[in-house]
């Protein structure tokens, strides 16, 4: 297997995915149930289409697998091989190195242990991965040992052993730690800001938020000196700045993020030498008999077709996923939008209630198919969508055009992980074996 795609437009006309990965969260009430990482028959031509072909069992209870990402992708100098998943657990702080050689069974090849992470770095719940042109790997984390913000980076090199934190003399001008994206032409690396762990981990809360204990903030760094050099403080119409993702075109300076509790939409952007943030799309709340008040959309993830022609969105309260047309970064234009799930909404497929509201997002190279699951965070799905826990999670797909735009629910594909043995389990990111528009990051 390559290091990667030599570039987006030959990523679009790769090899269709054949399988998946999900990541798989135990719900249920045995306390010594492990979390899991799933592979998933996405192949039509196969007899065991839409089905859990192999389930990977972590080391320990209570992990809660949230994101990951390669040791190497298309940004990826010499011979690296993306091989390698990693795979941190959010709430346990442990990281599991997963070996795909065997791509339909793969395997625990390395652990990192906690005591080491909150210990010697003084760092708690790693969330999104990069793999760097280095070949090292960069994760973000959301809190100290105590699990106070802001957390940091830790960079791991190819043997995946911690070597150094990130950006260390400035993170703490940062108020917390989320997501990020790094892009070299520009010579910059973007973060965004949930919350503490010692917040998030209660659920959402109004007094929480009263109380100034969620982020609202975006972070410009200098790439190669690791210096925070600009933060945008987007106020109340951009709380809690969540996932962010630059265009595929490794010379555009051009990105979004989408803000979960202001149901916002943001572009950020480079004119000259400066860079520069704008809304570009506000949702506006709906009424519900199921609720006393508004229902916000809670615009959870994004994503950006490899063609960088769409983004699609989730909103997770709403139980919407949208399509926008993005030739003009400055003017998003909704192509298409599909109903699944969401407060008070039911909607069925293939006899099954889609239960909660459509959370993560994964988009076939070509730009086709999307794939979406439905479980955010434990707590916060207990909160709001409290029949999770006992039915567990779906994985369902859409049908997508690419030429025109539009999108529609195909009603042959769904994976319903409340019936996997030992279940029923949350499923949370996607990954594709050989690379995907959320984890690969291209050089010029």
């Amino acid at each position: 297997m390559s290091a990667g795609y030599k570039s987006p437009k030959t990523a679009m006309n790769g090899p269709k995915e054949k399988i998946m990965y999900t990541m798989l969260i135990y719900c249920g009430e045995d306390k010594n149930q492990q979390d899991r990482l799933a592979t998933i028959d996405v192949d039509p031509s196969s007899p065991t289409y839409s089905q859990v072909i192999h389930t990977l069992k972590m080391k320990y209870p209570g992990d809660e697998l949230h994101h990951s990402g390669w040791n190497a992708c298309s940004s990826c100098s010499g011979s690296a091989t993306r091989q390698y998943l990693i795979l941190p657990g959010l709430m346990s702080s442990r990281i599991y190195i997963i070996d795909t050689i065997n791509e339909k069974s793969p395997t625990i090849h390395k652990v990192i242990e906690p005591e080491e992470i909150k210990e010697k770095w003084n760092l708690s719940c790693p969330h999104t991965v990069h793999c760097l042109p280095d070949t090292n790997i960069m994760i973000s984390f959301l809190g100290d040992k105590n699990g106070n913000p802001p957390g940091g980076f830790l960079v791991l090199n190819s043997n995946f052993d911690p070597m150094k934190k990130w950006g260390e003399g400035d993170v703490n001008d940062m108020g917390y730690n989320y997501d990020f994206w790094y892009q070299p032409h520009h010579n910059i690396l973007v973060n965004s800001e949930w919350s503490g762990p010692n917040t998030f981990v209660q659920g959402f809360s109004p007094a929480h938020l009263l109380m100034g204990k969620y982020g609202q903030k975006i972070h410009f760094w200098d790439w190669k000196s690791e210096k925070l050099i600009k933060s945008f403080d987007l106020g109340k119409e951009g709380l809690m700045p969540y996932e962010l993702r630059f265009l595929h075109n490794p010379l555009s300076s051009h990105g979004f993020v989408v803000c979960p509790l202001s149901s916002s939409i943001w572009h950020f952007w480079k004119s000259e030498n400066d860079w520069n943030m704008e809304k570009v799309i506000q949702i506006e709340p709906i009424h519900s008999k199921a609720c006393p008040s508004p229902i916000p959309s809670f615009t959870v993830d994004l994503l950006i077709s490899m063609d960088d022609r769409f983004l699609y969105t989730s909103n997770w309260m709403h139980g919407e996923v949208h399509q926008y047309c993005i030739n003009d970064p400055h003017n998003p234009v909704l192509t298409a939008k599909i109903r699944l799930g969401g407060i008070g909404q039911d909607v069925y497929l293939l006899n099954h209630k889609l239960a909660g509201g459509p959370q993560m997002l994964q988009l076939s190279l070509d730009g086709k198919r999307l794939y979406v699951t439905n479980s955010l965070f434990s707590s916060w799905d207990d909160q709001f969508y409290p029949e999770l826990k006992k039915m567990g999670s779906y994985m369902i797909k859409i049908e997508c055009d690419t030429e025109k735009g539009g999108m529609h629910l195909d009603e042959n594909f769904h994976i319903d992980f409340g019936n996997i043995e030992k279940g029923p389990f949350r499923a949370h990111e996607m990954r594709y074996p050989g690379g995907d528009c959320t984890s690969d990051i291209w050089v010029s």
